[in-house]
């Protein structure tokens, strides 16, 4: 009979000296992944889906081991490196969380100009942006929502440009489900045209729905907008525009040469700016000229428009 129990506890210590073996065998095998992972709120089993889809080396095994160890982080989570044993990746999971720094896109900044901020604060490749933001954007301007964006940093190229995207598209779309009900990508772009025009050109957020009025005047009337500010386009936000550059400038933007909205966002734009877009105020003006206060006066004819013009350049 003692033998008989002998041999059954030796039976029984094997197999749990095989099952510890296992165990340190799998958390020890190597597993890649992006240093930022984003984990969504969710049950652990919702948690560990959501890590299945984006990699193959993932099992339902690993939905247990996080119940031993604890419960997963929310948010980004900086992995510190992109290969990590099983073990270290799910410790990670539920103790480690991305530093974060804020980035600040003003409203009426270009996506040039952003993108180079990117690079120069986060240490990101300039170039790499720009292919990743053509790779994934479906127009070269005007889809960044202005916003303070707080960035995980060790983030690459690739994931900085979808987040932002993704941020700012599901904020479009909320805006345009606010004032029509429904998002069409198309006519969505245009509105954005035309506030970017009206970002560039108005002094501050009350004279918006006011420009935006003169834009509207001038194109039923079929007349050229003639706004510099459309010129302050990518890499010239923030040139100054001149005669010389007026006439020499061959681009969509050019509203001196060619009718109508540009095709393309000067810019990105506030909510304000698009909310002038939508609704211009009911003026008759058709001229304005930025005045020594650093507000514009507008006028209805053309004649005191050179009045105005007299009085700002004195």
């Amino acid at each position: 009979m003692k033998v008989k129990k002998l041999t059954i506890m030796k039976y029984v210590v094997d197999i749990v000296l095989i099952i510890v073996l296992s165990f340190m065998y799998y958390l020890n095998q190597p597993i890649k992944s992006p240093r930022i992972l984003y984990i969504s709120s969710g049950s652990i089993n919702q948690i560990i889906t959501q890590l299945k889809r984006q990699n193959s080396q993932i099992s339902k095994l690993d939905s247990f081991l996080l119940r031993l160890i604890g419960s997963p982080q929310r948010g980004w989570i900086d992995m510190q490196e992109r290969v990590n044993t099983k073990g270290d990746f799910l410790y990670k999971l539920t103790r480690a969380k991305a530093a974060l720094q804020s980035v600040t896109l003003i409203p009426g900044e270009t996506t040039y100009i952003f993108l180079n901020q990117l690079a120069q604060n986060l240490h990101l490749d300039r170039n790499k942006l720009q292919e990743e933001y053509n790779k994934q954007a479906y127009s070269p301007e005007g889809l960044f929502a202005p916003d303070t964006y707080y960035i995980p940093i060790g983030i690459t190229e690739k994931e900085i440009i979808r987040l932002l995207l993704n941020i700012s598209q599901r904020k479009m779309k909320e805006l345009s489900f606010k004032f029509f009900g429904n998002f069409n990508r198309v006519k969505w772009l245009h509105i954005v045209a035309i506030a970017s025009v009206i970002q560039k050109e108005s002094a501050n957020k009350k004279e918006m729905p006011i420009v935006s009025s003169v834009i509207q005047n001038r194109l039923k009337k079929g007349m050229k907008l003639q706004m510099d500010g459309a010129l302050n386009y990518g890499k010239y936000s923030h040139i100054k525009i001149t005669s010389k550059r007026i006439k020499q400038d061959k681009s969509i933007y050019n509203t001196y040469l060619h009718k109508g909205i540009p095709k393309v966002p000067v810019c990105n734009v506030s909510a304000d700016a698009i909310r002038a877009a939508i609704f211009p105020a009911k003026t008759k003006y058709l001229y304005f000229m930025k005045s020594k206060r650093g507000t514009h006066d507008f006028s209805c004819n053309y004649s005191t428009h050179l009045i105005n013009i007299k009085h700002a350049t004195k």
